[in-house]
């Protein structure tokens, strides 16, 4: 509405400016046109009287001061112009002042450059404008802009030669413009008020609908899905209400039933894990019994007493982290906080792990920047992503080495397994997260995992407000990251453990993508190089 004003008050400015200027030019013209005629006349007249005169015998002035009041008294009253004889003209004299005139005028009533004009020559008449000043306590009228015309005349039986000019004032013009401008200025008043008012109503007729319809979405955005406009009319608003509320519905319809999809899919793999139980019990019992007389059996019996129980160990695993996967996403899981510190959980994992690891002919080792790495977490679920990075980098990376490293700041502490394997492709380190996924089966690897340990982990990591981060390169290895906030509900904004390995800063220069990094005002550690990391929820 505003706008709509402020346009409107620029035209009608214009328009007004335009037609004042067209009207004043055209007064003035019409003035200048009919001064002209009626001086040139004048002059006619007054040059006939001369020439009818008798010749002076004592000079010309007693012939032309009852001349210059005969052709003023003629103008009837008030008098419609004034009239001024100068001279005689001479050339030491063409810029002579006023000699007589019929009313009481100041010398700059004609200007120089018209009396200088008139005296130098002799096709006239010639006009200009002026400003025609009244002195004298006689005539007290104010000043008024006017138009003066001047030309020579002959004095008969003489040389002399004189210049009369017609001073007609231009108040009645002044007057006509000020009535015009007065009216001009009312109705742009008028028009503006009535331009407000029409754009008040188009706003409200349609703007309003378009506000109510941004608080029903955002409204639908929270969650409140049976928000609905409410709609009158047949026009083009009527019609976006409909349809707006149509898409609604439609939309409304189709995240319920993604949402009892996902909660039927959700207590499927609930029911399903629960329900497995009971049988992989009884199955787990006469398996021990198989296992524990292998001694007694043929080798291919005993064999398969074997791969028999360490099946069974793989589908516990499975079952555990299925019936885990489901409490994340019936939002069931909670933390138990206490304090953590990240140097221990490094330290645990190497005595349980190394021996394994040592078999494999992989070395490992502890790097350790701050102790103690204190974090406010729940030591079990902690223990468990940590437990899970380095067991995958012992049976999958085909390193024979690998890092633990732990540092904390401030805000954050945060823990890296870090091994010199074969690395992740690009993308590779962000899929790594995603349930079942496995990386290409012509890796190396010792066992066969179920796919979740990694998605599972990263829930956790989730849950505590941290970040779970993977890095990797073909031929350089692979490096994951785990950062939590030193205190619980803390915003991590960033880590004090880089995600580019330190010794191959610089070296590494594949482009990586960059994914959704925690929140998007929490910057990463700049490392020199580009990473790829992974996003959490």
């Amino acid at each position: 509405m505003l706008g709509t004003v402020a346009v409107g008050a620029v035209v009608l400015s214009l328009t007004a400016w335009l037609l004042l200027a067209q009207i004043n030019q055209n007064l003035v013209d019409r003035k200048v046109d009919t001064s002209i005629a009626e001086a040139r006349a004048g002059l006619a007249d007054a040059q006939f009287q001369l020439d009818a005169a008798p010749e002076p015998t004592t000079g010309a002035g007693g012939l032309l001061q009852p001349l210059v009041e005969g052709l003023a008294g003629d103008t009837g009253s008030p008098r419609a112009y004034e009239l001024v004889l100068a001279g005689p003209l001479s050339a030491a004299e063409s810029s002579a002042g006023i000699g007589r005139a019929s009313a009481s005028l100041s010398d700059e009533s004609v200007p120089e450059v018209l009396r200088t004009q008139v005296s130098d020559s002799s096709s006239g008449p010639y006009w200009t404008f002026t400003t025609i000043e009244f002195t004298g306590d006689a005539d007290p009228r104010p000043d008024v802009a006017g138009v003066v015309v001047g030309d020579k005349l002959q004095v008969p039986g003489t040389n002399e030669e004189y210049a009369l000019y017609y001073l007609f004032p231009l108040d009645d013009q002044q007057s006509a413009l000020a009535d015009v401008r007065r009216a001009v200025l009312t109705a742009s008043a008028v028009l503006m008020a009535l331009l407000g008012g029409i754009a008040w109503l188009v706003a409200r007729q349609v703007v309003t609908p378009v506000r109510f319809a941004r608080r029903i979405a955002e409204r639908l955005a929270a969650g409140r899905l049976e928000e609905r406009m409410h709609v009158r009319g047949d026009d083009d608003i009527a019609r976006l209400g409909r349809s707006f509320n149509q898409m609604a519905t439609s939309l409304q319809r189709q995240i319920r039933q993604l949402e009892e999809l996902s909660r039927l899919q959700q207590r499927f793999v609930s029911d399903v894990s629960h329900e497995l139980r009971t049988p992989l019990t009884t199955v787990r019992m006469a398996a021990d019994v198989l296992h524990d007389a292998r001694g007694q059996l043929d080798g291919a019996t005993s064999r398969s007493a074997e791969l028999l129980q360490g099946e069974l160990d793989r589908f516990e695993a499975l079952l555990a982290e299925l019936l885990e996967i489901s409490r994340f996403d019936a939002g069931a899981a909670q933390l138990e906080l206490t304090d953590v510190d990240l140097v221990e959980v490094a330290e645990r994992q190497l005595a349980t792990q190394g021996l394994r690891a040592a078999q494999a002919g992989i070395t490992m080792r502890l790097r350790v920047h701050t102790r103690p790495a204190l974090t406010e977490a729940d030591p079990r679920r902690i223990e468990r992503i940590v437990r899970n990075l380095v067991s995958n980098a012992v049976a999958h990376s085909g390193s024979d080495r690998i890092e633990l490293l732990v540092d904390a700041d401030d805000e954050a502490a945060a823990i890296a397994v870090r091994d010199h394997g074969v690395g992740l492709r690009i993308g590779e380190s962000a899929l790594v997260f995603n349930r079942f996924w496995r990386a290409d089966p012509a890796r190396a690897r010792t066992g066969g995992g179920t796919g979740l340990g990694l998605a599972i982990a990263t829930e956790d990591a989730q849950l505590h407000g941290g970040w779970l981060q993977a890095w990797g390169e073909p031929g350089h290895g692979t490096q994951f990251r785990l950062t939590l906030p030193r205190r619980a509900g803390d915003d991590l904004r960033r880590s004090p453990l880089p995600l580019v390995p330190d010794d191959l800063a610089g070296v590494v220069g594949q482009p990586y993508r960059r994914l959704p990094v925690p929140p998007p005002d929490s910057p990463e550690p700049a490392t020199g190089e580009a990473e790829s990391s992974r996003g959490l929820r």
